[in-house]
């Protein structure tokens, strides 16, 4: 194996090595292969990066000496000196990860500079107002950069020297101003770090180096990787990128500017950016300055514009794909400084998608592998009105759970949020967390806003099932129920004032901010479509409602691989009846409540079947602990004692939550367990599931559902439950004089199912995962306390690169699935098996689903879409895989 070089000149660099070389690298070194006017340097690799982390925090020994042979090359292509004071080579250097990350990482312009070499600048230049502007601007960069003194100190000298003179922009400063700032700068950089200001450009260029390398660890740039899922296997470490500088600040025949070769924002073959006369890239940038519209290029520089529209052109032609180019011009003379995929919104990206198809760019398959699949989100939920959000004061900021924006007045009373809702008042419901007999709320909130809890937790689970925004874990929300406020940063908000959440980035804003409508365009259709025709895996929704399941099979589910049946307790009209159903002191006194509401599911049950004709619905039976159902013993003996309660209904309720309580309710008295205790309540759902479906079959709708089992441990279980399934499929059968083909299975959430699922598989006609239970298993981590409390400082320690809440873990629970799905179809060849954790809609855990041979994953509806084209770009690079390993 050919074993890497610590440095690479541009032209001699293998380009398709990203990882190696980083974005910016890989591009500088691709367009100069196509002969584009690019000004000669070279690229420091990422192995560096970690070598240089290795070597606690210090360059090899082989990298210098390379540096400066790739300098001498410089020399010779520029007819510069190093180091000169007749004609200066300057260079800039820059960071460069293999994923874009603007400005996260840090840039040094204008090096090779000093005392010496400002004078050959000047006398090269023709123009030493430049020449000192241009080493005022460097020694504040690299006072920054490198030794992180506070811009504000530079800044403070520069307006000084401004109001000095009389002038109000720093391209009228002269000579003797700037002089005089230059000197002031570097006192500033000198008191800061108690040495002389480096002057040879050898030491420059070294701690430049090392500043960049420094930035790749930086809090920013950390947080970003974090904040957008950049794993190690994504982009490890930072290149670095030494180029030669061209100025575009050298009078109004110089410029510089930022275009994509396609708009960013809605996908049209347009080009579309800014530039600015006399300015350096920094400028645009920071926007220090309005830049204009690159359409008046064409008038001003009108030889340039081609240029740019030739190469904007070429290099979308030779990448195939939008481009997001840098360019400067130096006194007439064009030059491009770097290339990479440009950035869209998701409405952009399928759009040229299917235009670039259409041109004969790309195949279907490069279309559809080209679209983060997460993205695709936002196309189905109202989002801010980024236009009016800056007028709207940020409050906090948390988790985002549930995507989609939303207004509402600030409610923290779970009854009053259903008063005011069902009266047609815009709700945001505010808690410290949500429990399910929250959830009638929820039907009546426009969104939900929580101050525990992470991404698994109760409110960030049913929020996305029913597609309302939430937010989860805002730590910095203090709530307070005594009087109904929160606060958060100094700002207090009380009952009834209004607030906006983004569930979609996390952010709570004051007031109103208006949003934008969904659009599902005749090109999301078409991506869809391909995708479908593409994918193996079956894409199924967690759906308990008509309308969650019609909404569902909109987007391209093709059934429900979970129909969660204690939801339906939970809706407002029915919390009651379950709560006398918990509270009943008889069996008898049980069935009765049961009675009603058995017919209360089979009308549920009917309604989802309906709406799901032709397809499987698997309904779960009840899951959680009787306790969920009942308030909260504390805070009703609190609300008892402050409404002076003394009631025996209430004393009784109270009564019933205290001995229903449990210490680790995840591993307690929940789903199958507690039918063994009362398997009445079991007998009264398969009871509703095979009435629906008699019902159905009378009127000749093709209905398919098929019951589940949650929370099974062993084999006597299953069939302690089956035997109840049994009588009951017997009993209806002959009511109704018709055989019925109702499958019967089991969840695997719990390690023992997987282990012995080869056990479970003589009883169990489908398998289902449980991936989050299965996670808090494997990991013994409670998600809500995971999430909301030391997961983002195992992350931000490296310990774990994403969260097992969020993607499948593939060397535990996944290999755990792997045992589960190999034993249970030694037992039943065509045994089939799906997943209906939340993982279902994350891109990574289809993938793995994929390649683990399983039927089918299942997801929130407004996550299908996701789903669909995950399951699309699995298949996509499976097959590629094979090809090459023939």
């Amino acid at each position: 194996m050919v074993k890497n070089k610590p440095v690479y000149a541009f032209e001699e660099a293998d380009s398709k090595k990203r990882m190696l070389l980083g974005g910016k690298g890989a591009g500088l070194s691709e367009m100069t292969r196509l002969k584009l006017p690019v000004p000669p340097g070279f690229t420091i690799t990422t192995e560096v990066c970690n070598k240089y982390y290795e070597n606690g925090r210090k360059l090899p020994k082989d990298v210098m000496p390379a540096v400066m042979k790739n300098i001498l090359k410089m020399e010779k292509k520029t007819g510069k000196k190093w180091n000169s004071t007749k004609n200066p080579l300057l260079v800039s250097v820059r960071s460069g990860a293999a994923i874009s990350m603007p400005g996260m990482m840090d840039t040094i312009l204008n090096l090779g500079l000093n005392e010496k070499t400002v004078e050959g600048f000047a006398v090269q230049t023709k123009n030493p107002r430049f020449s000192w502007d241009s080493y005022r601007r460097f020694i504040q960069l690299f006072g920054k950069v490198v030794f992180g003194v506070n811009d504000e100190k530079f800044d403070h000298v520069l307006d000084s020297a401004k109001s000095k003179q009389g002038v109000t922009d720093d391209s009228k400063l002269n000579v003797e101003s700037l002089k005089k700032i230059v000197k002031e700068y570097k006192k500033i950089c000198e008191n800061h770090t108690k040495r002389k200001f480096p002057d040879t450009p050898n030491e420059q260029l070294g701690l430049a180096i090392e500043a960049v390398f420094r930035s790749w660890m930086g809090e920013r740039a950390v947080v970003y990787r974090e904040k957008n899922g950049i794993t190690k296997d994504i982009a490890n470490g930072t290149a670095v990128n030494v180029v030669t500088m061209v100025f575009g600040n050298m009078g109004d025949d110089s410029a510089t500017g930022v275009v994509f070769t396609r708009n960013g924002h809605n996908g049209k073959r347009e080009i579309e950016g800014e530039y600015l006369t006399n300015a350096q890239g920094e400028d645009v940038v920071a926007g220090v300055r309005t830049g204009k519209n690159v359409e008046l290029l064409k008038k001003e520089m009108p030889k340039s514009h081609k240029e740019l529209s030739n190469a904007c052109e070429k290099l979308e032609k030779h990448f195939r794909e939008p481009q997001d180019i840098e360019f400067t011009i130096e006194q007439g003379k064009f030059y491009l400084l770097q290339t990479r995929t440009a950035k869209m919104s998701a409405g952009a990206l399928v759009k040229t998608s299917v235009d670039m198809v259409k041109e004969k760019l790309i195949d279907k398959n490069r279309s559809l592998t080209r679209i983060p699949a997460q993205q695709l989100e936002a196309l189905l939920h109202r989002t801010m009105d980024e236009s009016k959000v800056k007028d709207h004061k940020q409050l906090a900021k948390g988790i985002a759970a549930s995507p989609g924006a939303a207004s509402g007045i600030a409610i923290f009373d779970v009854k009053k949020a259903i008063e005011l809702g069902e009266a047609g008042k815009k709700v945001i419901l505010i808690r410290k967390e949500t429990k399910p007999e929250d959830v009638p709320a929820f039907f009546s909130a426009e969104g939900i806003l929580t101050s525990l809890g992470g991404k698994s937790s109760h409110a960030a689970i049913v929020s996305r099932g029913m597609g309302k925004p939430c937010i989860v874990g805002c730590a910095e929300l203090k709530i307070n129920y005594e009087n109904n406020t929160c606060t958060a940063n100094g700002i207090t908000v009380k009952e009834n004032e209004m607030v906006s959440i983004d569930g979609s980035v996390g952010t709570v804003f004051i007031g109103e901010v208006p949003t934008v409508e969904p659009k599902v365009t005749k090109d999301f259709q078409t991506i869809l479509s391909w995708a479908q025709n593409t994918k193996q895996l079956g894409i199924r929704a967690n759906a308990d409602t008509p309308d969650a399941a019609k909404l569902a099979r909109q987007y391209g589910a093709q059934g429900i691989g979970l129909c969660r049946t204690e939801r339906m307790f939970n809706e407002s009209d029915r919390i009651g009846l379950f709560v006398e159903m918990i509270m009943a002191e008889s069996q008898e006194e049980r069935n009765k409540v049961l009675k009603k509401l058995q017919e209360l599911q089979k009308s549920d049950f009917i309604g989802i079947l309906k709406a799901m004709e032709g397809y499987k619905v698997t309904i779960r039976l009840l899951d959680p602990p009787l306790h969920e159902f009942l308030p909260n013993p504390e805070e009703l003996k609190d609300r008892m004692n402050k409404e002076n309660d003394k009631s025996k209904k209430t004393q009784r309720v109270l009564d019933r939550a205290r001995e229903l309580a449990e210490i680790n309710p995840m591993m307690g008295h929940r789903g199958v367990r507690v039918a063994i205790t009362y398997p009445e309540i079991y007998k009264m759902q398969i009871t509703a599931v095979f009435e629906a479906a008699a019902e159905l079959t009378k009127k000749k709708v093709n209905a398919k559902p098929q019951i589940m089992i949650p929370q099974v441990g062993s084999l006597a279980e299953l069939n302690y439950i089956k035997s109840i399934y049994d009588d009951v499929k017997k009993e209806i059968e002959q009511k109704y004089k018709k055989k019925f083909k109702i499958n019967f299975g089991t969840m695997l959430e719990v390690v023992r199912a997987c282990l012995t699922s080869d056990e479970l598989a003589d009883t169990a006609e489908f398998f289902s995962f449980g991936t989050n239970d299965l996670t808090q298993a494997v990991f013994s981590f409670s998600r809500e306390d995971a999430e909301g409390k030391f997961l983002p400082e195992y992350m931000e320690k490296e310990l774990l690169e994403t969260s097992p809440f969020q993607s499948i873990d593939v060397n535990g629970v996944g290999h755990l699935m792997k045992i589960g799905i190999r034993q249970g179809r030694d037992i039943k060849k065509d045994l089939e098996i799906g997943i209906c954790g939340e993982h279902g809609g994350d891109p990574n855990s289809i993938k793995f689903c994929h390649s683990a041979n399983v039927s089918y994953v299942s997801a929130s509806p407004h996550r299908i879409p996701i789903a669909i084209v995950a399951a699309a770009q699995a298949a996509i690079e499976q097959k590629k895989t094979k090809k090459s390993k023939k």
